[in-house]
């Protein structure tokens, strides 16, 4: 496939009354782009291990496409997820496209990724090259056999060591390390996360689990609350409050006492911080997801495919994210997940 050099891509000409707000008032600045659904590791708090890839991907052309139009609308922020998006033949080549753009108001876009680590190790300085701001990595556990059976794959805590000094050494920084807490799989990693976070310079950042497997293993009693992790981090380790960057940061951010480090903490189901949300997600089949836990999908790419213009194409995002919902509803009475699980949704 031949692309355009990031040189001609054309400058934004949106006005600012063209930028992304939904109906909540909400100012939309951050785009997540599942560029496919297929993953090399089968983690028990995300797949059962028996589904693979269940919706196409497209093209890496048609991607670019697609997250332009997203761009001319006010984007800042583009990650890039999956699945497993190291896995994807021409993602050098997507890096450097989206390098390439400008936002509205003329700076490069804020572009990142996040992924398993697992072929990290080889991919960290070519992503750098290309162009790629900082990557975030999903790791559970800081032993080697709690990892492995949580992921199901022996050999993948030391790939993804490698893989997180790699990116720290190419200069992909500050370099996140995401960590989902499930009580009885791994809540006894915490206090060595944070022993690591001090000692691999990285930023560790806790997630409370959210419904959004393939199976049934969500309940309220496996969520291991914020509250709880400071306070266990506390005891070994004091921390200090830290500001937040902007309203729409969604960790709580803590650095130590000494200030060497920090952790943050996403907590959805605890804490939920839907009222500052600044996101939409694409997934790998061209569909706009408004919210993880949204019932309704709108195909994007399908008006793409039928022939629709930028213009119409534009104001279809428009008018989609204009209804974004006011918050997700986990824990209350008749909550439903969503139709997809996480990995067919992307991080």
């Amino acid at each position: 496939m031949q692309m355009a050099a990031a040189t001609q891509i054309p400058a934004n000409t949106s006005t600012p009354r063209q930028r992304l707000t939904d109906s909540h008032g909400r100012v939309i600045h951050d785009l997540r782009v599942s560029i496919t659904d297929r993953c090399n590791y089968k983690c028990v708090y995300c797949r059962t291990g028996e589904v693979g890839a269940q919706y196409p991907e497209l093209g890496i052309d048609e991607y670019l496409r697609l997250i332009k139009l997203f761009v001319g609308l006010g984007i800042t922020k583009v990650r890039l997820t999956g699945g497993e998006p190291l896995l994807r033949r021409g993602l050098i080549d997507l890096v450097k496209e989206l390098a390439g753009l400008r936002t509205l108001s003329g700076e490069p876009l804020d572009l990142a990724l996040t992924t398993n680590g697992h072929l990290l190790d080889t991919l960290a300085a070519p992503l750098k090259a290309a162009g790629l701001n900082r990557v975030t990595v999903s790791m559970d556990a800081v032993e080697a056999p709690t990892f492995e059976r949580i992921t199901r794959i022996a050999g993948s805590f030391e790939a993804v060591l490698r893989g997180v000094r790699a990116a720290r050494a190419a200069g992909l920084t500050p370099l996140k390390i995401n960590c989902v807490l499930l009580r009885g799989f791994n809540d006894d990693q915490i206090e060595g996360f944070a022993r690591f976070a001090r000692e691999e310079d990285v930023v560790v950042r806790f997630i409370e689990f959210m419904p959004l497997e393939e199976g049934r293993l969500w309940s309220p009693e496996i969520v291991v609350p914020l509250r709880e992790i400071v306070g266990r981090i506390n005891r070994i380790l004091p921390l200090v409050p830290m500001d937040a960057r902007e309203a729409s940061e969604t960790a709580r951010r803590y650095t130590f006492a000494d200030g060497v480090g920090e952790i943050g903490i996403i907590a959805p189901v605890s804490q939920p911080f839907c009222g500052a949300c600044s996101r939409v997600r694409l997934t790998s089949d061209g569909k706009i997801r408004t919210c993880l836990f949204s019932q309704v999908e709108h195909d994007l790419y399908g008006r793409f495919r039928a022939g629709a213009c930028d213009a119409e194409l534009r104001d279809y995002i428009f008018r989609t994210v204009e209804n974004k919902e006011a918050r997700h509803h986990i824990g209350e009475p008749g909550f439903l997940k969503p139709s997809r699980s996480m990995v067919h949704i992307g991080g």
